[in-house]
């Protein structure tokens, strides 16, 4: 049996983003009787540890896995790994400015999945971005795998590295659970009827052109209901002072519960995705099991996640476009959408391709 340590995440049970999400659906019934998971999480963000989950053994770590302590976290958890595993599968690289030193007394073997080209975002400053952009050449550099969820990102690892990358993708089945018990309720809580409305979610940043889905909506007059972190960042408080009061917008809160975004996915006539960064990013792959047409930004990320068959738009005025187009002629996209969905993005598949490379 193969004992596989976890680091880079939060942690589970998974209640925060993308890695945890995957770690959460990597192990439990979808790992094979030959791997044993070691999870590392964050002691900080678990008022209850628990000894195991879902089959895996769990490791706390007394630091934040985000902020200004999650270099250290990163570390400390490799550090630990080491002494209890075969492999080290490393989430994120942020952490990856250490293997360096590392090398020096270690050559466990390292699955490294690099995410989304974090040292693009618009989010993070000129000093950050130089900071990740060396952890990720240290990643690539001393990690014994690595692991690109989208084609763009495989594309780039060569490119800029001249090394191949595996392709590993993330799942969205998950997503797939009973809304029966709640499907009227929350439709009567939101006011919505179904196909009366388009739907978005994500975090509320530049890079992710919620200004351009905003304005696009407000001058077609069409109903949109978007959710995210509008008090996070002043972006998001700018945008709230200026669509807040469009009567066809309806601007949510963050919602994490999971059945009550699969009731206004589901009841959706659009799902719109406006990410310009990062690989084969969770939203979309979740949103694309509903069989709904999908407009997505028009990125090489978005067309491989979505095999060129979505609709793609880059401005206010290509969105615009689209939302006139009679409805009708969107089918082939929804049910495409689907389609690629399961066959590329179901957690069974993923667990499986991570365990070939383990």
């Amino acid at each position: 049996m193969k004992v596989i340590s976890i680091i880079g995440t939060v942690g589970v049970p998974a209640n925060y983003g993308g890695f945890e999400s995957l770690v959460e659906n990597i192990i439990g019934d979808n790992f094979s009787e030959e791997i044993h998971y070691i999870v590392y999480c964050s002691s900080k963000s678990y008022s209850q540890k628990q000894t195991s989950y879902k089959g895996a053994d769990l490791k706390y770590i007394p630091l934040n896995a985000n902020g200004s302590q999650s270099i250290l976290y990163d570390i400390f958890s490799l550090l630990r790994a080491t002494r209890s595993s075969d492999v080290i599968l490393v989430l994120g690289v942020s952490g990856c400015c250490f293997l360096p030193v590392y090398r020096l007394f270690s050559r466990k073997r390292l699955v490294i999945n690099i995410d989304g080209l974090e040292h693009r975002r618009d989010k993070w400053g000129k000093w950050t971005r130089r900071f990740l952009k060396l952890s990720e050449k240290m990643a690539v550099k001393y990690g014994d795998v690595i692991v690109a969820d989208n084609e763009g990102i495989l594309d780039y690892v060569a490119e800029e590295y001249g090394k191949k990358a595996e392709l590993i993708a993330y799942g969205g089945n998950h997503v797939l659970c009973d809304i029966s018990d709640v499907e009227n309720e929350i439709l009567e809580k939101y006011s919505l009827h179904s196909q009366g409305y388009s739907f978005s979610v994500c975090r509320i940043e530049p890079e992710n052109n919620v200004h351009i889905t905003l304005e696009a909506f407000k001058r077609t007059g069409m109903k949109l209901v978007f959710v995210g972190n509008w008090d996070g960042s002043l972006y998001g408080k700018r945008l709230i002072d200026e669509y807040g009061k469009c009567e066809n917008i309806r601007l949510l809160s963050s919602v994490y519960d999971l059945k009550i975004l699969n009731v206004l996915r589901s009841h959706c006539s659009f799902y719109v995705h406006g990410h310009s960064a990062g690989g084969t990013n969770p939203s979309l792959v979740e949103a694309m099991f509903f069989q709904k047409p999908i407009l997505a930004f028009d990125v090489v990320y978005n067309r491989e996640t979505t095999e060129q068959k979505a609709n793609y738009f880059s401005s206010v005025e290509d969105l615009v476009g689209l939302l006139n187009i009679p409805y009708a002629s969107f089918k082939a996209n929804a049910v495409d959408m689907e389609r690629i969905a399961q066959k590329r993005y179901r957690w069974a598949v993923i667990a499986r391709q991570y365990e070939a490379i383990y």
